[in-house]
């Protein structure tokens, strides 16, 4: 059985959309890869409407993006979260920390 992908596109003026399954299997070595794929922009729109799964490696990740952008300058929000990011956000008590973000 082959593990589903992460895709990472880049669209227009720092819009980006984050695809596939963001899940323990296929977090790490996405993670690992962080410099290719990584934003520099000063601004960031992340598009997670084409996520078919998060789990809490997931919503892991997606909390490191959020720091090293951050510690970088940069502004993050987040388009089209899926309810069930948002479900893993509430039940680990880091909604807030995200809240801002959110769209």
């Amino acid at each position: 059985m082959t593990k589903p992908n992460i895709e990472w596109r880049v669209q227009e003026n720092g819009h980006y959309c984050l695809s596939g399954a963001l899940e323990r299997d296929t977090v790490p070595a996405f993670w690992q890869q962080r410099q290719t794929w990584m934003p520099k922009d000063a601004q960031v729109t992340l598009d997670l409407a084409a996520l078919t799964r998060v789990d809490s490696a997931g919503m892991v990740m997606l909390l490191h993006v959020y720091q090293q952008l951050r510690q970088q300058g940069t502004a993050l929000r987040f388009l089209n979260v899926p309810e069930q990011l948002l479900t893993l956000l509430r039940l680990s008590h880091v909604e807030s920390m995200l809240a801002a973000c959110i769209e």
